[in-house]
């Protein structure tokens, strides 16, 4: 009796000492354990997936794990943001966002996550202008033929987008508003789709970034009419400002977030990783190749920046909207 009470009792602490073993190595795994995933709320093919691709090739050096792409496009990039903000706060889903999915669309729609409560950033990649584009053999020479024939026909010239309230609805609609003309808006689900609809004939004019026009320009499929920022991109092509769309239009910041409530050391760590990737070498050339600038800004400064933008779209909106 003595001796099986002796061995139930040796195997019930074998398996208690198990069990706390195999606790203590998973309290002290070290983050990552695993592959991340990076979610776009976009379609394939426009700049967000452009961009991902090369950041998802480098930053495993960094991570010791591999970093995957899940294209999640839908309802103007709230179907993707909804699946990260039910994520696990855990450091395995991230989202690939930017500025005006992840703070203008709060002011135009009830949506089903609070961005500023559900999100927290894990690092702004860079910024990028954006152009307004035709097909190189569309009848619009200039941006001024543009303008003309969209003051001469109201809603005829077909402007494809990525969706209401995002990175091409916004500058157009801040265009139109500018120089009082008018085109139809024809969502799509993300700017490569939009890029598309251009290149088979769908749409007459476009918007886009460096990363996904470049290859489009030089081959002779694209004509750039006119540029955001203050400077000229291209010697031949005017900015906004030349041609009489004032003030801080057409800019888009890439940022990823993670859900709130994401440990502090995960977020370190991630936000070493990204620092790290701004500084390599490869990264900068394959990047330089998309004609995209490199501006990593991490958790607390662009968290920040995100709080301003909140305060600047709401005024926009109102603007627009007229209220």
């Amino acid at each position: 009796m003595f001796r099986d009470f002796s061995k139930k009792a040796l195997t019930s602490l074998a398996v208690a000492g198990a069990a706390l073993a195999a606790s203590l190595s998973s309290a002290q795994a070290e983050y990552p354990e695993k592959p991340i995933t990076m979610v776009i709320p976009l379609g394939a093919g426009g700049s967000h997936d452009l961009n991902a691709r090369v950041i998802t090739s480098i930053i495993p050096t960094y991570l010791n794990q591999a970093m995957i792409v899940r294209l999640t496009p839908g309802a103007g990039g709230q179907k993707g943001t909804q699946e990260v903000a039910n994520a696990p706060a855990d450091g395995y889903t991230l989202l690939f966002t930017h500025n005006y999915i992840d703070m203008l669309q709060q002011h135009v729609e009830n949506l089903p996550y609070n961005p500023a409560e559900d999100f927290v950033t894990v690092a702004r990649v860079n910024y990028a202008p954006i152009a307004v584009a035709v097909q190189a053999d569309s009848p619009y020479q200039t941006f001024e033929d543009l303008v003309a024939a969209s003051k001469e026909n109201p809603g005829g010239v077909q402007m494809a987008h990525s969706g209401n309230w995002g990175a091409l609805f916004v500058p157009a609609a801040q265009m139109m508003k500018a120089l009082d003309m008018q085109w139809n808006l024809v969502p799509y689900q993300g700017g490569g789709p939009a890029l598309q609809a251009l290149l088979s004939g769908d749409a007459d004019v476009t918007m886009g970034f460096p990363s996904s026009l470049a290859a489009h320009v030089e081959a002779g499929k694209v004509r750039i009419l006119a540029t955001a920022g203050p400077e000229r991109i291209y010697d031949d092509v005017p900015t906004f400002a030349e041609v009489g769309v004032e003030g801080d239009v057409g800019f888009m910041h890439r940022v990823v977030l993670a859900p709130a409530g994401t440990p502090e050391d995960v977020l370190a760590k991630l936000g070493e990783a990204f620092n790290a990737l701004g500084e390599d070498k490869t990264f900068t050339r394959m990047m330089g190749r998309l004609g995209e600038n490199i501006d990593i800004i991490g958790t607390a400064e662009y968290d920040a920046m995100r709080a301003d933008q909140s305060e600047a779209y709401k005024v926009l909106v109102d603007e627009l909207t007229g209220q």
